[in-house]
Order: structure tokens, then sequence, then C-alpha cells
């Protein structure tokens, strides 16, 4: 068994340690919200004060942070913007391996990894998809970028949080991999949202429009488990009052990345672009703390 540090226990972060706690590793967890803590702690994980004292004799770090500022700040300190708060790194024994699940930049994976390495430290980055229900059941699909080596090293651990581990290619390609799949994620739960949308309009029922859709040509992920619309699958976000789930912040955050990519390769991703307009705008309209599939609320007729 391991000894792991654990940062990051946000509505995926969470249910992550303490699956790795319910296969008996060490995990000693950190994160700001105290509450958050006391979670992993109640699911058989032990209390760090700082991630400073998460890392301290770890063989395995594991991140789960919200953007790439927050990554690179943790592993490598703010000296690069003026400050002189040292970086993670330097509290991470030599020969530890850093799990790295957060959705950032390829560019900042790069960058923590190179510095990782010149400190004898071990990187792979390893975003997720499957959503809270899949961090919690342990079914995560994880899409990793690094070398084989140590994705071998990783792939135990790995295996106690999800049931689909990818290797993507070199240290960066997993991001890379999730920013694809989001993209095409947002792009499908707004068209999912507006053709349930006019459907009501229409006078239709939505739980009768969904299942004939999702059992036609147009059936996808979100009519199958992450339905838009409040009432028609009681586990979905929506029904929960659209919270709990992946925040339309985080979307926005995620599709930003997308076409930032898309703009360094010269990709043309006209839908991606819409996209992130759209959840702009709902963002804007104060629906940013909400899952993402409160997106239908913009798209519903009023009155």
């Amino acid at each position: 068994m391991a000894n792991i540090g654990f940062i990051g226990l946000g509505n995926m972060g969470a249910p992550m340690a303490i699956n790795l706690a319910k296969a008996g590793h060490s995990v000693k967890a950190f994160d700001l919200s105290q509450e958050a803590v006391a979670k992993v702690v109640a699911g058989g994980g032990a209390a760090a004060s700082s991630a400073q004292d998460a890392a301290l004799g770890a063989e395995i770090i594991v991140t789960m942070l919200p953007a790439s500022q927050h990554v690179e700040g943790l592993f490598l300190g703010n000296g690069a913007s003026g400050g002189s708060q040292p970086g993670l790194l330097q509290h991470i024994a030599k020969g530890a391996l850093i799990i790295d699940s957060s959705t950032i930049a390829a560019a900042t994976s790069q960058k923590v990894a190179k510095a990782a390495e010149a400190s004898g430290i071990g990187f792979i980055d390893a975003p997720v998809s499957g959503g809270t229900g899949g961090a919690i059941a342990g079914t995560l699909t994880f899409m990793v970028g690094g070398s084989a080596t140590h994705l071998e090293r990783a792939r135990p651990l790995l295996e106690k949080m999800g049931k689909n581990i990818f290797h993507a290619g070199d240290v960066g390609a997993g991001q890379t991999a999730k920013i694809c799949n989001n993209m095409l994620l947002g792009i499908l739960m707004i068209g999912t949202s507006e053709a349930i949308a006019l459907g009501v309009a229409n006078g239709l029922d939505p739980k009768v429009l969904s299942e004939i859709m999702r059992r036609s040509s147009g059936g996808n992920w979100a009519l199958e488990v992450y339905n838009p619309c409040p009432g028609v699958q009681e586990a979905s976000a929506a029904t929960r009052g659209y919270t709990g789930g992946f925040g339309t912040d985080l979307m926005l955050k995620d599709l930003g990345l997308a076409q930032e990519s898309a703009m360094t390769v010269k990709a043309s991703t006209p839908l991606g672009g819409m996209a992130r307009q759209l959840y702009a705008a709902h963002s804007i309209a104060g629906h940013g703390g909400e899952d993402f599939s409160s997106v239908i609320k913009m798209l519903q007729k009023k009155g």
C-alpha cells in the first residue's frame, strides 16, 4: 500500500481520495476547505495541515486543482510573478511521483513536469472524465500523458479511482485529450438542451422526448445519464437544482483552453468557439456556479 498526499478535495477530488483510502492506501489530504478535508477523514483518510504536510513522506502526490495557475503556483511557487513563496517540489522526496488530475493547459503540465524531473521527481498529467457520479463510484476515465514507466507505477492507484485508463502520449497529451473531450461535451449539451427546449415549447413531455431521442440517432451521453431538464433523471444535477456537478465556469475554462490550443495549432473549431460564447453569456447572467447543464435555462421559452 502507498503513502499518498492528496491535494484538492472538490466535487471530484474528495471522492477520488476516499476511494484510495477505502482501497487501503494511506491518504493524507489537504484542501483550503476544512469541510472538504473532514469529508475525506470521515471516508478513511487523514487530515493534512498544509500542502507541504500532505507531501511530507508521500510516495505519490495526487492533485486535483481548478486551473493552470493553481497547479503552477503549487509546485513552482510564485517566484515567476515576483513573489518569494517556494513551490511544493522542494518538499517532495526524490523518487516520488506526481499524478496531476487537474484539467489545465498542456504547456503548464510540461513546465511542471520539466521542473519535477530536474528535482528527481516523476510526473504524469492524468485528467479525468465521468463526472461526480463516476468519481464516487470509482468509474472515471483517465487520460494520461507521460512515460509508460510512470503510468505503470500509477496504474494500481488509477484503477482504484477509474475503470478506463488511456495512455494518450507524452506529458501534456492527457490534457489535450481532455480539452477535446470537454469541448465536445459542451457542444452536445447545448444541442441537447436546444432540442429538449424546442420540444417542450411545442407541448411535448420532456421525459418522453428525451427517451425518444435517447433511443434514436440523436442519442448521446447527456440523454443517457446527464439530462439537462429537471425531473427527467432522478440522479442528474438538473434535478438537484443544478448543484454538485461540473460548474458552468469550469466548462467555460475548459472551452477557453480548447480555443487557445486551436489557435496555437491553427485548427478550426467554430462550434467550440460558439459554445464558449454561450457559456460565457450564461455565466455573466449569474449561472457560473451552477452545473453546466443549466445552460438549458437560456434556451427555454420564457413566459
